[in-house]
């Protein structure tokens, strides 16, 4: 399964992005009794959106802009926080790949490693330091409902995926696109999948996130206090 966002590339796909797909959305009020998750937006998609979750609308508001608030800061500021070192557990990139893929990805990143050992406090940048404490700890709570589903889906014990080390791990990305002056020569994101267990996406009202589905694009809808769900490889596996 193959997923991009804000692009203009049509390497791979059959046609424009196809409105008569839509990935599956997910209400998690009583889905243990609902065989959706497993074999329609697991088996079919590996891709669905989940309304109904236990985290707050308004922190997933907060979350959308302390990262609009770090990246619309002065460049010095940014700079700061800019780093190849592998081992920093804050870090900001921007147009990592420039140099070795065929086409730019005209985004920048700030990637914060929050699991299983969290960087101090004063590591993370302040301008979101609190929400993105807060957003992290929602999320990694999630994630862990999340897992139990899927291990029931899969006919497994509830605590199976998380036994395994499936969510020890957590690392937030905040993407951002910035204005290009020559966007035809660009794309925000190329297509892709995640070499992860799952990705839980928040994506904010402009959209952009397209799924390669039956060989055919597809819009993933931005749905105010949803998140997106992507299967990752490893889960796949």
């Amino acid at each position: 399964m193959f997923y991009c966002e804000r692009t203009n590339d049509s390497e791979g796909s059959t046609s424009e992005p196809n409105s008569k797909f839509s990935i599956p959305t997910i209400d998690l009020t009583g889905i243990r009794d609902d065989p959706v998750l497993r074999d329609g937006a697991c088996e079919k998609w590996r891709f669905f959106q989940v309304i109904k979750r236990e985290i707050p609308s308004d922190v997933l508001d907060e979350m959308i802009k302390g990262s609009g608030r770090f990246h619309q800061q002065d460049v010095k500021v940014r700079k700061e926080y800019y780093t190849c070192d592998p081992n920093r557990k804050v870090a900001y990139v921007s147009n990592y790949s420039l140099y070795h893929d065929p086409a730019a990805n005209w985004r920048d990143t700030l990637g914060c490693v929050m699991a299983p050992h969290p960087p101090e406090a004063e590591e993370l940048p302040a301008i979101c330091r609190d929400i993105v404490v807060e957003y992290s700890k929602r999320v990694k709570a999630f994630a862990s409902t999340l897992f139990e589903l899927l291990s029931e889906a899969l006919g497994l014990n509830r605590f199976h995926l998380e036994k395994i080390g499936c969510a020890e791990w957590f690392l937030l990305l905040c993407h951002y696109y910035p204005a290009c002056p020559e966007p035809e020569l660009t794309m925000g994101n190329r297509k892709h999948t995640d070499n992860d267990f799952i990705t839980i996406l928040l994506q904010d009202q402009i959209g952009g996130l397209q799924v390669l589905h039956d060989n055919q694009w597809v819009d993933v809808t931005s749905i105010h206090g949803a998140l997106v769900i992507n299967i990752g490889d490893l889960l796949q596996c």
